[in-house]
């Protein structure tokens, strides 16, 4: 997600308390968040309520917004959080509907290769941030909303030999995961 200035001075406004900033803002991006959002979801319901919960986080959230770094980059951590949070949280409605836990990978006669792939990645990914936190941001940052080395270590506050690092163990720690099917 690249903003131009326009976008970029409608947050400084709505972090400073401008509602009709906010209001602009929110309709300005959501199409990009939505989009940014599917990259994570495979399901397009999914993603929308992602993009839906994304919004929210902004608009309560924007006064944190402290204009360091570029909005855009500040979304993307938002976004990225938020998909991860609904595909959580889909899960676990999907387990208590079930009644217990799913023991199986996606049916590929019943799953797109790429959606099928995506929820694979998506429980690798979950499952390094649980045993591992401190790598998951900057992997998601990088592999996910494409930012450079130099913008991550900026967000995340690291020197950027550290955000290198983490993003390198990280994507060890997921090939693991993962396993031969995706080598």
């Amino acid at each position: 997600m690249a903003f131009d200035e326009r976008t970029e001075e409608l947050a400084v406004k709505a972090a400073q308390g401008d509602q009709s900033a906010l209001n602009e803002l929110l309709r300005k991006i959501e199409p990009d968040v939505l989009r940014h959002s599917s990259r994570f979801l495979p399901c397009r319901q999914d993603a929308e309520e992602a993009c839906q919960d994304a919004l929210l986080q902004v608009a309560r959230n924007i006064h944190r917004f402290e204009g360091r770094s570029r909005f855009s980059t500040w979304l993307h951590v938002v976004v990225a959080n938020s998909a991860r949070s609904t595909y959580r949280s889909l899960k676990r409605r999907s387990v208590e509907q079930a009644g217990e836990l799913p023991q199986q990978r996606p049916d590929p006669r019943r799953t797109s290769v790429i959606a099928g792939s995506r929820v694979d990645i998506l429980d690798a990914m979950e499952d390094l941030e649980a045993r591992k936190p401190d790598l998951i941001q900057a992997l998601v940052l990088r592999d996910v909303s494409q930012l450079e080395y130099a913008e991550i270590a900026e967000q995340l506050k690291l020197p950027l030999g550290t955000v290198k690092s983490r993003i390198h163990e990280a994507r060890k720690q997921v090939r693991q995961t993962l396993g031969d099917s995706y080598t």
